[in-house]
């Protein structure tokens, strides 16, 4: 699928519309639950409520850090017809780095039984962290990865008809749009360290834990095209996301001692992930404004 996705349909870098991003949305989805129902088949319902689950929880987090994504390509004034690069080749990073963090964090609850309560308390702590921020704040400028490069690599001030190295002066340089990427695949270790815990939370077979990951992932570039004008509407996700990562927390927490069924996690989930779109459509931020004056 990425091999045909690069090398077949967006071989060019062109921006995307909303019906195109929309209809590339639709598309992911539709395999995902394909490769759902694989696992129906072949794994059991078990298995597949797992995949399903973590796939929900993936997306939906993946839907709140479109918004950090907006906000680092309005912070360095990116072309749109060069995001789907930038997107592209960050997805592909994030699969690699994904694969290491799932790996090491399977590895660490086979070994180590104690540490689920370390994961625990920290899906705790993040959602907490993540209910009580009223507002995102992004400095690139601190991110480590972009100054590392500033350090060490000659950086260009052009993106270069969306090359990531150019040359000028007679030497190799880096583009503007390189530096945007590696702001990017930094970004998403940071919210790697989210995700994974609460994905482990669900399940930690390997397959179910990996693929939900990246199916997730897979399908949000085109996510990005598609919400990027109405992520600012969707003011109470992030509460909706807090809750299911304090959930997760304690499902992780007590879950030897109340088990909690895959069932209920998938309605849990679910549940506050429609409240949480409904309640943003309800409630835009120019009539809660009204209300409360």
């Amino acid at each position: 699928m990425l091999v045909l996705d690069l090398g077949v349909f967006h071989r060019k870098s062109h921006t995307i519309g909303v019906k195109e991003a929309l209809a590339w949305s639709a598309l992911w989805i539709g395999v995902s639950l394909l490769f759902n129902l694989i696992v129906y088949l072949l794994l059991g319902p078990d298995k597949a409520l797992k995949f399903l689950t973590g796939y929900l929880v993936e997306k939906s987090l993946s839907v709140d850090n479109l918004f950090v994504f907006l906000l680092i390509f309005t912070y360095f004034g990116v072309p749109a017809a060069y995001q789907h690069k930038v997107l592209y080749w960050g997805i592909i990073g994030a699969l690699v780095m994904r694969a290491v963090f799932i790996g090491s964090g399977v590895a660490l609850l086979t070994s180590i039984q104690w540490i689920i309560y370390i994961f625990g308390a920290f899906l705790i702590l993040s959602g907490i962290r993540m209910g009580v921020q009223k507002e995102m704040k992004l400095n690139p400028e601190h991110n480590l990865g972009l100054r590392l490069l500033r350090r060490f690599v000659p950086v260009s001030s052009a993106y270069d008809e969306g090359r990531f190295i150019t040359h000028a002066g007679g030497r190799r340089m880096a583009t503007l749009l390189f530096l945007v990427l590696v702001v990017i695949e930094t970004t998403d270790i940071v919210f790697a360290v989210d995700s994974i815990p609460a994905i482990l939370a669900i399940s930690v077979d390997p397959l179910i834990v990996y693929t939900s990951n990246i199916f997730a992932i897979l399908g949000l570039r085109a996510l990005y095209f598609a919400l990027a004008g109405i992520t600012g509407k969707l003011r109470f996700l992030h509460y909706g996301l807090a809750a299911i990562l304090v959930f997760l927390g304690l499902k992780m927490l007590l879950d030897e001692f109340v088990g909690i069924s895959i069932g209920v996690s998938l309605g849990v989930v679910g549940g506050l992930v429609v409240a949480a779109a409904l309640a943003s459509l309800l409630w835009p931020r120019r009539e809660l404004e009204r209300w409360q004056d």
